[in-house]
């Protein structure tokens, strides 16, 4: 073993709602357990403005939620490293190697994978240009920048309609334009947008282009200044006039850095066993990157439950294993 090698029982990658429970009960089960986050310790708690589906919690910020859950599991011993995982790679042996951007190396014969996911690109003329300048994924990020602007939501489920809700507390005005002519948010969510005065839904819209300014001329500042929309029934184009584009269309597991195929679906999640544990035997997985019905802070946490427990019985397995195996050699 190298001198940057370090060994751990397991490696959870990943520090959302899911990779901090799994730290948790990994302490609670005196494993040696090491966090791997390439940003601070909560996922999309910290992009979430206000939590009120949480067990337990009527309304809590997600970035105090986030501080919670990280305080809980240091609490019982989980260690956290600030890196990014740039490769899984299965040993021989059957144990795992992570290998990271500061190409540190770390070993385990367990891994819980709880990288969650990235937001999906419109992949629009305009969209890269404008990322940062007009177009955001994250409205708690910047909602603030945008006060009194016309804005536009790209998309029709929970995150969309529930983000679109969020901004209005600084747009003058919030169109959500949608392909479809009916939202996949939960209805409770729906309802509470739609009540919104500042909110109007543009149904069967597609966005063909971001249009806007790269540079400051004269007096107009570089920005976002309207979207090209077509009709999705009559192919009709017209344009928006918006100050700024916020797109929440869906996210990719971030399932890229396994150097090994696995069984997934057809969007690239994980297909899990009720252990958690994916078709690598020895790799768990659990939140958004595992194959579900739904993605909520309650199911991210209940399969990282699940996830570490079953780790501990695998290890207990593997430790069996190998005691049998030595004493037949031993014989």
């Amino acid at each position: 073993m190298t001198q940057n090698q370090t060994t751990y029982d397991v490696l959870i990658v990943g520090a959302g709602p899911a990779g901090l429970c799994a730290a948790l009960y990994a302490g609670r089960g005196m494993l040696k357990a090491l966090v791997i986050e390439r940003g601070a310790p909560g996922g999309e708690l910290l992009n979430t403005d206000l939590i009120e589906d949480y067990i337990g919690f009527e309304s809590i910020k997600g970035v105090e939620l986030a501080q919670k859950m990280a305080e809980h599991a240091r609490k019982f011993g989980a260690e956290f490293m600030t890196d990014t995982v740039e490769r899984i790679q299965r040993l021989p042996d059957g144990g795992f190697e992570i290998t990271t951007a500061r190409e540190r190396v770390f070993r385990a014969p367990a891994v819980i994978l709880t990288a969650g996911g990235t937001p999906v690109k419109l992949g629009v003329i305009g969209e890269k240009e404008f990322a940062g300048q007009g177009v955001s994924y994250c409205a708690v990020c910047d909602g603030a920048f945008f006060k009194g602007e016309v804005l536009a939501v790209i998309g029709g489920g929970d995150a969309a309609v529930e983000e679109a809700d969020y901004l209005t507390r600084y747009a003058s005005k919030v169109y959500i334009v949608h392909r479809r002519h009916d939202f996949r948010a939960s209805k409770i969510i729906q309802e509470r947008a739609l009540a919104n005065p500042k909110i109007e839904p543009l149904w069967n819209k597609r966005v063909l282009e971001i249009v806007g300014r790269t540079q400051a001329v004269g007096d107009e500042l570089p920005g976002v200044k309207h979207l090209e929309l077509e009709d999705t029934l009559t192919g009709k184009h017209s344009q928006l006039q918006v100050g700024g584009v916020f797109i929440f269309i869906g996210f990719k597991p971030n399932t890229g850095m396994l150097t090994e195929h696995f069984r997934h679906d057809v969007s690239g999640h994980f297909i899990t066993d009720e252990r958690m544990m994916t078709s690598i035997p020895g790799l768990f997985a659990a939140g958004d990157v595992r194959s579900q019905l739904t993605r909520q802070i309650t199911t991210a946490v209940g399969d990282a439950t699940t996830a570490a427990l079953a780790v501990e019985k695998y290890l207990a397995v593997l430790r069996e294993k190998g005691k049998t195996e030595a004493a037949a050699i031993a014989s």
